[in-house]
């Protein structure tokens, strides 16, 4: 860490000595930006995009529908690095780890009809991320998984059944427990191809595979049944369910499959999110929808919110900069 902050300090030094520079250079005519150091490129789903309006403003015009936004934690490491990677950001909402490795994907953008239809849709297909890394690439984050388990549709399950049992029990568990395994193992599968496919386009490219933060509390009593700023009509004991033998699991696989993987690193952001759940006080994570004093309320169904991209982007940022370094 000491290493870390040495080397931001060296970065704001040097940003610092730049912005001295710019007047003399612009009064003798226009002269072509300096290229980058390192080229970076940000692949995953929408925990890396941002997608929701609690992470920022859209930063794509026109729209493709992958609902990248400006506080998202690749924007945010951008700017905090002030031009030492290039980055190429081609995470996209609701995309699965074969969209990464080599499927084309349809972005749905924000359209959850009936209520929540989006006026753009349907987007153009956009190609497989992996094709954003080439010989020339030298780190490469991606943060994905969460899809190919399915997760938005267990939740959507679990608050079905929660509702229909008042409250009461585990009933998402008693009926979907027996499937877990089989999606995690696929989980683990796809991840190791696609780690492979990576290394093969980016041979020279540091890998690093960003992980999920803490979605649900280690006391599911702080969570508030019927609420649907956290997690509406899903039980208690079905959310102690979710994080213990789904969430966690999803964790640990990645940061297995990484293992196997020389040039693959794991970023966790578990263990520093742990007090930031979406029934925390400071949340992290925003619940199913979010109500704002100065917007109508938003769709946001369990995504980080700008906080929660800010604490992604420090641990980001800190494996970067160790990826980089010769010593």
């Amino acid at each position: 860490m000491a290493r870390f902050r040495t080397r931001l300090a060296l970065l704001g030094s040097a940003a610092a000595l730049a912005a001295g520079a710019v007047v003399p250079v612009q009064l003798a005519g226009a002269q072509p930006a300096a290229a980058a150091d390192y080229q970076w490129v940000a692949l995953g789903d929408s925990y890396t995009a941002g997608v929701i309006r609690a992470a920022g403003d859209p930063i794509d015009y026109p729209r493709d529908g992958c609902e990248r936004t400006d506080r998202s934690y690749p924007q945010v490491v951008d700017r905090d690095l002030y031009g030492l990677f290039d980055l190429k950001n081609v995470s996209c909402g609701a995309a699965t780890i074969e969209h990464v490795t080599d499927q084309a994907q349809e972005p749905i953008g924000r359209h959850f009809p009936p209520h929540f239809p989006d006026p753009d849709y349907p987007f153009p297909a956009v190609p497989p991320q992996s094709e954003a890394v080439d010989p020339d690439t030298d780190v490469v984050t991606v943060g994905v998984g969460g899809n190919t388990l399915g997760f938005a549709g267990l939740l959507d399950k679990c608050m079905t059944l929660g509702g229909e049992a008042e409250g009461a029990g585990t009933p998402c568990k008693d009926a979907l427990a027996a499937e877990i395994p089989a999606r995690l193992k696929k989980v683990r599968t796809d991840y190791d191809r696609m780690l492979t496919v990576l290394h093969e386009r980016g041979p020279k490219a540091k890998i690093l595979a960003v992980g999920y933060p803490t979605v649900i509390p280690q006391n599911t009593a702080k969570c508030d049944y019927g609420n649907p700023t956290q997690f509406a009509t899903i039980t208690q004991g079905d959310l102690a369910w979710l994080r213990q033998d789904v969430l966690e699991p999803l964790n640990k696989t990645i940061e297995d499959s990484t293992a196997t993987q020389e040039a693959a690193r794991f970023v966790d952001l578990y263990a520093s999110s742990r007090d930031h759940s979406v029934c925390d006080d400071t949340k992290w994570v925003e619940g199913i929808i979010t109500v704002s004093n100065d917007q109508d309320p938003q769709l946001s169904l369990v995504h980080p919110n700008a906080l929660g991209h800010r604490n992604a982007a420090d641990h980001v940022e800190e494996a970067m900069l160790n990826a980089i370094d010769p010593s």
